[in-house]
């Protein structure tokens, strides 16, 4: 006689979801919901200010009116402010400037141009220089007022000038003299005097009369040589 086996009773299936699960699923999906929401409140007020600007836009269009562009001619052209002039004086009071090797007697009048305002360019350089200058295409860099000088001072101070000038590289300078309206029968002593010593300085192209907003018959602008630029040793 066989002997009955006995089986043990088969397990429960397991639920395929749990009741945490739902609460995880729920809590997923309502997170989700809001960052839709969220995204889609974000989208919305973008979309809001563009419309607001471009109605701002066509608002002010219509109020003014087409707008051009004004042309070259009627733009304001400012000059440059002016470099303050070196106090020749306080300087030749603290130490005595380098004896130029310059002659007082020496006549520039038959080297200078004969236009409105005598002017003067060294040999080879192009009335168009001079031209170019007494217009302003060069800015003025840097000036000397020799207001007050003796002859002996005004004439080393300007030496010194244009020396440490060129050997900083500054092309363009201006030099006051004076129209000796307080001169013994207003004539400028200084004047031609200058005209002279600049003739005689090799660092000086040309010169002018400045202009009267740079001063007039009372100074000369002063083109300087371009500085010589040193190759690299090789």
């Amino acid at each position: 006689m066989a002997i009955p086996q006995h089986r043990s009773p088969a397990a429960p299936a397991p639920a395929s979801v749990t009741a945490r699960g739902l609460h995880e699923l729920k809590a997923i999906r309502a997170e989700l919901a809001a960052r839709e929401a969220r995204a889609q409140a974000e989208q919305a007020a973008r979309a809001a200010a563009i419309a607001r600007r471009e109605a701002a836009r066509h608002v002010f269009a219509r109020a003014v009116g087409p707008v051009h562009p004004l042309p070259d001619r009627d733009r304001a052209v400012f000059e440059p402010d002016l470099p303050p002039p070196i106090p020749v004086q306080h300087q030749l009071d603290e130490a005595r400037v380098m004896q130029e090797s310059i002659s007082d007697d020496f006549d520039a009048s038959t080297l200078l141009d004969t236009d409105d305002a005598l002017s003067f360019r060294r040999e080879g350089v192009g009335v168009d220089v001079t031209r170019r200058l007494r217009r302003g295409e060069w800015a003025i860099q840097r000036q000397i007022d020799l207001h007050g000088l003796r002859t002996d001072e005004a004439r080393e101070a300007l030496g010194g000038f244009v020396r440490e000038s060129a050997k900083h590289g500054l092309r363009c300078l201006r030099v006051v003299h004076g129209k000796g309206l307080g001169s013994v029968g207003k004539t400028p002593v200084l004047k031609g005097r200058v005209q002279g010593w600049l003739v005689q300085k090799q660092e000086v192209l040309a010169f002018v009369q400045a202009r009267p907003i740079d001063g007039g018959a009372g100074a000369l602008v002063v083109l300087l040589r371009p500085m010589k630029r040193r190759l690299p040793a090789g």
